[in-house]
């Protein structure tokens, strides 16, 4: 039944107590919060008998929530910094507490709740610490890259998916039974409508403006080959501004003042760096102000071309990419083989736009399902199905087969000598 009303019907708020304790559980980055915080304010305001705590091991996380909780307007939601301190102090490379140790330590805290809501997969332990409670792993992104599709989907109750293709693939690979798939749209898409954060003016200058967002896995990612050049080369030059706004793991959302490698390049007036300190490097507002898309795998590029402009992919890792679905984005824009092709690349991707726009549009429509209901509700109530004991996976989604995911058309062999830029 498609409602978020309690199971013994409508009631009055104010008499109902709550008989189901739901936790959305946050152990990493910032990042992960606004793929899943607007569902808890949804079930928080409708379902008066599920209690929601938002719970986080770093207490800049759990602010940031709060704030956006206060953005959207008053939500019945119990705040949780876990403990202890001494063990949430440290930090990881990636800047987050040592996930493993904290979910150990607060297994006895976990197991109280009826349901523990994560965007990490990280959280699939936790039934080994004795926490019996159903879990619901939302993700944090709806890219191509292999890595998340991994054996711990399985450990949860229920996954949601941004849409058919997602949720085909994750079945397919027998990762996730069809029964424990929600398709649920993107609820950051949501979250962000609703706040629409304010666009700042970075430059002096108005130029055309690169996002370059390179990934944090260094065996995929052209930071650890590329990353200080291409830098050094958007410093030289006066044709493009250049936002460098990194995977927050890739420095841990460390200032850029405290990474060796950047210092030439602060205080540069044709260059901003964002290491991910900041809310502009987690609420699109990059992604909504650059012109130009320059990027490896982060499933970042999805939310890019939500609104389809050029992108550019640098292959540092000189990945055999055509044909392999993890790779399935690299379709959206020209693929860059060797460095010093990468300005004659991005002087063209805006004249060679055309050539990609329906693949950009296709892969974003095949990617985030759209119904009448908001992503952050058709959430809510795929949770509180899983809450009330009830199926969960949404029976409407359209099918979406493996020959039509993988019936996208390759380049010919003359589309590919000016959209790729061989060895």
């Amino acid at each position: 039944m498609n409602t978020l009303r309690p199971a013994a019907g409508e009631a009055d708020a104010s008499r109902v107590r709550p008989t189901v304790r739901v936790c959305f559980l946050y152990i990493a980055q910032a990042h992960q919060v606004p793929h899943s915080l607007s569902a808890a304010v949804e079930l928080a305001r409708a379902r008066p008998d599920i209690q929601v705590d938002v719970a986080a091991t770093d207490p800049d996380v759990l602010d940031y929530a709060r704030l956006i909780v206060d953005l959207l307007g008053h939500a019945p939601i119990r705040w949780r910094l876990l403990g202890p301190g001494w063990l949430g102090r440290i930090r990881m490379p990636d800047g987050a507490p040592p996930k493993l140790p904290m979910l150990a330590a607060n297994a006895p805290a976990l197991a109280a709740y009826d349901v523990i809501v994560a965007p990490e997969r990280t959280t699939a332990i936790l039934r080994r610490f004795g926490v019996r409670a159903r879990r619901v792993y939302t993700q944090h992104g709806a890219g191509d890259r292999a890595g998340p599709f991994e054996a711990r989907l399985s450990r949860f109750d229920l996954v949601f998916a941004a849409g058919a293709k997602q949720r085909d693939r994750m079945v397919e690979e027998g990762l996730v039974a069809p029964e424990r798939c929600a398709v649920v749209g993107y609820p950051k898409f949501d979250l962000i409508d609703r706040l629409r954060p304010t666009l700042p003016r970075l430059f002096a200058e108005t130029r055309p403006t690169v996002l370059y967002n390179p990934h944090f896995l260094p065996e995929l990612g052209s930071w650890p080959q590329w990353g200080r050049r291409i830098l050094e080369a958007f410093a030289g030059q006066r044709r493009y501004n250049l936002i460098f706004a990194p995977h927050l793991r890739l420095f841990g959302s460390r200032p850029a003042a405290q990474v060796p490698e950047l210092a030439p390049f602060l205080g540069h007036t044709g260059i901003h760096l964002d290491l991910g300190g900041t809310s502009a490097a987690i609420d699109m507002t990059y992604a909504r102000l650059a012109d130009i898309y320059l990027g490896d795998v982060s499933s970042q590029v999805y939310e890019f071309i939500r609104e389809p402009r050029p992108c550019v992919f640098l292959n540092a890792h000189g990945a055999d990419w055509r044909g392999d679905e993890s790779y399935r984005f690299w379709r959206f824009g020209p693929v860059v083989d060797r460095l010093d092709a990468l300005f004659p690349v991005l002087d063209a991707a805006r004249d060679s736009q055309d050539l990609f726009r329906r693949a950009q549009v296709e892969g974003f429509q095949e990617t985030f399902s759209t119904t009448g209901e908001s992503p952050s509700r058709r959430a809510a109530l795929a949770i509180a199905a899983v809450a009330d004991g009830r199926a969960c996976a949404d029976p409407t989604a359209e099918p979406y087969t493996v020959s039509r995911r993988t019936a996208l058309p390759m380049p010919s062999a003359s589309a590919r000598t000016s959209r790729s830029i061989e060895r």
